[in-house]
């Protein structure tokens, strides 16, 4: 791009896109104008950003002209509406919602595991030799927290199967579902009776406060599976460029303001050891060991929270594949199964950081 880039972030009132803009800030983007759009009656509030407020301006076809890069975090409809219309006009979309993640021929994209998927080496090209705009998706967060975790032991020792259960925080539902969370908290608290938000106007369709259930999303009848469990197969498959990969996912909503939490079991195609597992995570990018057996000191959401690194820990051998009297000796040897507990914050790099990286991934 030979001149510096035009962004917009769609949905800038919301958690992810107010989050989006202080990661800009934060890392400094180059560009050389940045708009906030949303909904109509969010227009004309005021954002911070640097060292000055942006007005935020209705989101509408005619808002997105002139506009490079479209950071959007304001849900599969509106991201149906504007974001193929934008890249006639030549704006690139980067897409939190699930909208076009599926998509043949649209990337879905974490930059530490797959940049490939956008195409060529780096630099990347915005636009399309026609001129046109791309649309690229970002994959859903708790996809992007499990990759991070499980992409380097796939390069290091190949993968055969996963098996995964999420902690799912309110910030998974944006605003509405941690401002949910703390009211029930304070109502609970209170001794006043809590109710399902869905019956009040709100998000969820259990008790939140001092409670888990399964993932708000719908549960389809044939397999069992809610929506959120069959995302973080079939993009696995996606991002990993593999369909035959095994994946069962339990996908959860817990009592956390902020950062997934996910308990994995992966099966190995070649033996390692857990040094080797901790090396090959160490030297990961973007991942964090927080393993500290002596002191049972390990990944937690308050720890994640407002970090860009997902953190790995609990990293031990499956001991149900080893004897059921497994000395030191086993637990030292090579082993194709391996237990880990992980943590991101979703806001950060389960959305909006992961959007910004791929935006620097196209431009710098």
């Amino acid at each position: 791009m030979p001149t510096l880039p035009t962004i917009a972030v769609a949905g800038a009132t919301g958690a992810v896109g107010r989050e989006m803009l202080d990661i800009l800030a934060q890392r400094r983007f180059p560009h050389a104008a940045i708009k906030a759009l949303a909904s109509p009656r969010s227009a004309g509030q005021k954002l911070q950003y640097r060292d000055a407020e942006l007005v935020v301006e209705p989101l509408t076809a005619e808002s997105l002209r002139g506009v490079d890069i479209a950071l959007f975090s304001a849900g599969s409809a509106i991201s149906k509406q504007f974001c193929r219309p934008a890249a006639e006009h030549g704006c690139t979309s980067i897409d939190n919602s699930s909208a076009f993640r599926m998509d043949h021929g649209v990337p879905l994209t974490i930059p530490e595991v797959n940049p490939g998927s956008l195409g060529g080496p780096a630099p990347y090209r915005v636009r399309t030799p026609d001129g046109k705009g791309r649309i690229i998706a970002n994959p859903n967060c708790s996809t992007i927290i499990l990759l991070m975790a499980l992409t380097p032991l796939r390069t290091a020792f190949g993968v055969d199967r996963v098996v995964v259960s999420t902690y799912q925080a309110a910030s998974g539902a944006g605003a509405k579902g941690m401002d949910e969370l703390e009211a029930q908290t304070r109502d609970d608290l209170a001794g006043r009776p809590v109710r399902p938000g869905l019956e009040t106007g709100g998000v969820f369709h259990e008790p939140y406060a001092f409670n888990l259930f399964s993932h708000n999303t719908a549960v389809d009848p044939i397999t069992g599976q809610n929506v959120e469990e069959t995302k973080v197969i079939l993009e696995a498959r996606k991002i990993w460029d593999d369909a035959e990969v095994a994946i069962s996912a339990t996908c959860v909503r817990v009592p956390v303001r902020r950062a997934h939490a996910e308990s994995v079991n992966v099966t190995l195609d070649r033996a390692a050891t857990t040094q080797q597992v901790r090396d090959a995570l160490a030297a990961f990018p973007g991942v964090s060991l927080v393993d500290d057996r002596a002191g049972n000191l390990f990944p937690t959401p308050l720890k994640a929270s407002g970090k860009d690194d997902v953190l790995v820990g609990r990293i031990r051998p499956d001991s149900s594949r080893l004897p059921a009297n497994a000395g030191p000796a086993e637990y030292d040897r090579p082993c194709l199964s391996f237990d880990l507990f992980i943590c991101g914050d979703q806001l950060r790099k389960g959305a909006a950081l992961n959007a910004v990286q791929i935006a620097e991934m196209l431009t710098l």
